[in-house]
C-alpha cells in the first residue's frame, strides 16, 4: 500500500482522513481478489455473460440461470407453442448458488425465436426475461416482452479499428431515437448514416449515446434499465448497434455509452424485480433497496454474484460491442445511503461519514478495474455531484480510477447567471466556477447537457432569447433579445470549453442553439414526437442564427484541438468586475472576453508575454451572427510599459461589448 494516497499529495485537508482513505483502498484490494480466484485477472473471473442465457456449443444449445430462491424454472416460447414442458425444464446445478441449465441438440433453437422463463418458488410463480437476456424486443401489438434467439446466418463482422484515445475529450452527448427530424422514434442506422457525419464535423471525438440498454418505457430516458445485457430494440437490433460503433469508429470517433448501474426499474416480468420470487436476489432488503425519488430498486454491492453481474455487463458492452468506454450514470445515489437527495455537500465529513455506501464505492473500483483490464484505452467518466474526492484518482494510489469527473456545478452557475441581469454577473465568480477542481482529478466542462433541457426546463438559448426565440431567429428579423442571446451563447460555450480541465461536452443539437424543451411521448402530451427530435434543419438555413452558432462551434472547436490546450495549464490575465472582462493564457492561446452588455473597449490594455499575437477567432465575425466589428485576421503587436519601475507589455485590444477574441503568439 502507498505511504500515501494520491489525493493526499494535492489536498492537505483530506490528510485526517487517510485511514478512510487506504481502508477504501483495501476493500477494492481484498474484493478483487476474492472476485477472482484462480483467475488470471479480476477481468478474467466476470464473464457472467458467456455463461448466464442461451449459447451455442459445439454439439447444441445450453441455457443457464441464476435463480437461487426457485424451486423451478421452465423455457417458455415459439418452440414450445408458449406450454410448460419438461423437456425445456432447467435442472439446478449440483454445488451450485442457485444456478439452472440445460442442454439441448442442434436445431432445438432458431433465430428469431421468442420466448420467456417460467419460474416457480415458494409460495408463487411468474414469468420473466432471464437476468443476462441479449435480444429482449416488444410486441408492437400486444406490448408483451420477450428474448429473441439472436443467432443471425452470417454475424456482423466489424471492419474498422479502433480509433486511438484523444488526449482531451471532446463528447457529443446523444440520443438515437430523438436524433430524427421525423416525428417518430430514429433508429441505430439513421443515427450513424446521419447524424454521426454530423458530429464529426462539428469536431468532437466522442460520441456519448444515452438510453442504449433495454429499457421498457421509452420517456425515461434509458435510465430505467430492464435488461442490462440487451440493447434497447426501439432502435434497432444487436447488428445495428454494431454497425453504428463500427460506422463510428470508421470515422474517427469513439462511442462511449451511460452506464446504469445505480438502479434498475422495478419492473418484474421484464426486469429484474422478485426475479426469484424475492426482491433481495439483486437488490438491497428493505428501504435500502428503494429509491423512492426514483421509482426503481437499488443494487446490492454486498454481495458477490451481484458484484459478477454488473461487472461482467462492463466487459460484456466493450467484448460484444467494441464500445470504447462508459459515463457512470447516477453515482452520487450510488456512493450515499441519501442519494445525495436534499442534502449539500458541505464538508469533508460528508464524504467519509456512516451515509456513504462504502460497498458501492468499492464495486466502482472495482469497475474501472475490470473495464481498464480489458480495454487499456477505456475511457470512463463519472457524473457525480457531490465532490467526492478521489473518484478521478488512480486505483492504485487510493482512488476509484474513473478517467473523468462531470463538472457538474459549471452548467448550475450558468443557468443562475441567465437568470440575472448582465450587470450583476460577477467575472470573479464565473472565472472560480469555471476552474475550482481537484487537480488530482481530470474533468469534463459543459454549459448545458441533456438534464436542462428536460420537459419542465429549457435550453441555454431558449432561456437567454425567450419567446423571442419563435420568431426572431432570421437576420432579416431579429431582436435585442435574440442579439444578446447569441452573443453570450457563443461566449459560454468558448469559456466554458477553453477552461476546462480535461474536456468538454456538449448535448445534440446544441451546439447550434437547438429550440425549446425535451418531452417524449406521453399521456400528458397526446403522445407527441414533436419534442422528441432535432430539428437539424435550422442549422442548415444560412439565413437563420442558428446556423451561425454552429458555424461558431465548429470554429470554435478546431481553434481548441489545433493548439491543443487541455495539454497545458490555465493561467488568469485579468478578472475585472467593473469592466466585466475575464482574460487567461492556455498554451499559445491567449483569450479575452468582454461580458459587458453595453461598454465596447478601444485600445483595452492586458499585460502578456511580449511579441507578435495573430486574431485566431472572432465571435463577433458576421458568419457567427456578430455585427463585425473588429477587422480580420489582425495582428498585434505589445507595447512596453513601465509601472514602479519595471517594464512590462501589454496588449491594446478593441474588445466590443459582448464579444470574445482568440490570439495566438506568432513571434
Amino acid at each position: 500500500m502507498p505511504q500515501k494516497p494520491f489525493p493526499l499529495v494535492s489536498d492537505p485537508f483530506l490528510t485526517p482522513y487517510r485511514g478512510h482513505l487506504e481502508r477504501r483502498l483495501l476493500n477494492r484490494v481484498l474484493s478483487a481478489r476474492k472476485l477472482a480466484g484462480d483467475a488470471p485477472s479480476l477481468a478474467a473471473a466476470v464473464t457472467l455473460h458467456q455463461f448466464l442465457g442461451l449459447h451455442r456449443e459445439p454439439s447444441g444449445w445450453v441455457f443457464r440461470e441464476w435463480a437461487p430462491h426457485a424451486e423451478s424454472v421452465i423455457m417458455v416460447g415459439d418452440f414450445s407453442q408458449w406450454h410448460e414442458c419438461a423437456v425445456f425444464a432447467l435442472e439446478r446445478r449440483d454445488g451450485s448458488s442457485g444456478v439452472w441449465e440445460r442442454h439441448f441438440p442442434e436445431g432445438t433453437f432458431r433465430h428469431g425465436m421468442h420466448y420467456r422463463l417460467h419460474i416457480r418458488w415458494p409460495g408463487g410463480m411468474g414469468e420473466r426475461l432471464p437476468s443476462a437476456a441479449r435480444c429482449v424486443v416488444q410486441d408492437p401489438v400486444t406490448g408483451i416482452f420477450t428474448e429473441q434467439v439472436w443467432d443471425p446466418e452470417t454475424p456482423y463482422e466489424f471492419r474498422h479499428p479502433i480509433p486511438p484515445r484523444p488526449g482531451a475529450a471532446l463528447i457529443y452527448e446523444a440520443h438515437t431515437g430523438m436524433a430524427q427530424e421525423e416525428e417518430k422514434v430514429g433508429s441505430f442506422r439513421e443515427f450513424a448514416d446521419r447524424v454521426l457525419p454530423r458530429i464529426r464535423r462539428g469536431g468532437c471525438n466522442t460520441v456519448q449515446l444515452m438510453a442504449v440498454m433495454s429499457h421498457p418505457y421509452y420517456g425515461s430516458f434509458g435510465y430505467h434499465v430492464a435488461n442490462f445485457f440487451s440493447v434497447s430494440s426501439r432502435f434497432g437490433t444487436p447488428d445495428d448497434f454494431k454497425y453504428l460503433v463500427d460506422t463510428a469508429h470508421g470515422l474517427g470517433l469513439r462511442i462511449i455509452m451511460d452506464l446504469v448501474h445505480s438502479h434498475a426499474v422495478r419492473n418484474e416480468v421484464e426486469g429484474l424485480g422478485r426475479f426469484d420470487g424475492t426482491r433481495e436476489q439483486f437488490f438491497y432488503p428493505g428501504s435500502r433497496g428503494e429509491h423512492a425519488a426514483w421509482d426503481s430498486l437499488c443494487f446490492n454491492y454486498e454481495k458477490p454474484e451481484v458484484l459478477k453481474f454488473l461487472l461482467s455487463n462492463c466487459r460484456f458492452w466493450l467484448d460484444e460491442y467494441h464500445v470504447d468506454g462508459f459515463r457512470f450514470d447516477g453515482v452520487t445515489s450510488m456512493l450515499y445511503r441519501h442519494h445525495g437527495l436534499h442534502h449539500v455537500f458541505s464538508g469533508y465529513e460528508d464524504y467519509f461519514s456512516d451515509a456513504v455506501d462504502e460497498a458501492a464505492y468499492t464495486y466502482l473500483g472495482l469497475a474501472n478495474q475490470v473495464i481498464h483490464e480489458v480495454r487499456s484505452d477505456a475511457v470512463t467518466v463519472a457524473e457525480d455531484v457531490s465532490g467526492m474526492p478521489g473518484l478521478g484518482a488512480p486505483l492504485a494510489e487510493g482512488g476509484a480510477g474513473f478517467d473523468y469527473r462531470m463538472a457538474m456545478g459549471v452548467t448550475d452557475y450558468w443557468f443562475k447567471l441567465f437568470d440575472r441581469k448582465d450587470e450583476e454577473w460577477s467575472m470573479a465568480h464565473l472565472f472560480y466556477e469555471l476552474t475550482n477542481r481537484r487537480r488530482d482529478e481530470r474533468t469534463i466542462s459543459y454549459v448545458e447537457c441533456h438534464d436542462q433541457a428536460i420537459v419542465g426546463g429549457q435550453t441555454a438559448i431558449f432561456r437567454l432569447a425567450g419567446s423571442d426565440i419563435y420568431t426572431k431567429m432570421r437576420h432579416c428579423d431579429t431582436s435585442d433579445a435574440v442579439r444578446r442571446a447569441v452573443a453570450l451563447h457563443k461566449m459560454a460555450r468558448l469559456i466554458t470549453a477553453a477552461t476546462a480541465g480535461s474536456g468538454y461536452l456538449t448535448f445534440m443539437g446544441n451546439e447550434f442553439g437547438h429550440p425549446e424543451w425535451i418531452d417524449f411521448p406521453r399521456e400528458g402530451n397526446g403522445w407527441s414526437m414533436k419534442y422528441a427530435r432535432r430539428q437539424w434543419h435550422l442549422a442548415d438555413d444560412p439565413g437563420l442564427f442558428y446556423h451561425d452558432l454552429g458555424e461558431f462551434d465548429r470554429a470554435m472547436l478546431a481553434v481548441l484541438k489545433n493548439a491543443a490546450v487541455w495539454n497545458f495549464e490555465l493561467r488568469k490575465l485579468k478578472v475585472d468586475d467593473r469592466d466585466k472582462v475575464i482574460a487567461f493564457e492556455r498554451g499559445n492561446l491567449w483569450c479575452f472576453f468582454n461580458f459587458h452588455p453595453t461598454e465596447s473597449y478601444t485600445g483595452y490594455g492586458v499585460e502578456v508575454m511580449p511579441g507578435k499575437y495573430r486574431l485566431v477567432l472572432d465571435s463577433d465575425r458576421a458568419e457567427f451572427g456578430g455585427f463585425g466589428r473588429v477587422a480580420p485576421e489582425q495582428e498585434y503587436f505589445t507595447h512596453p510599459v513601465v509601472e514602479e519601475h519595471v517594464e512590462r507589455h501589454q496588449l491594446r485590444l478593441y474588445l466590443p461589448a459582448r464579444t470574445l477574441l482568440v490570439l495566438q503568439k506568432v513571434d
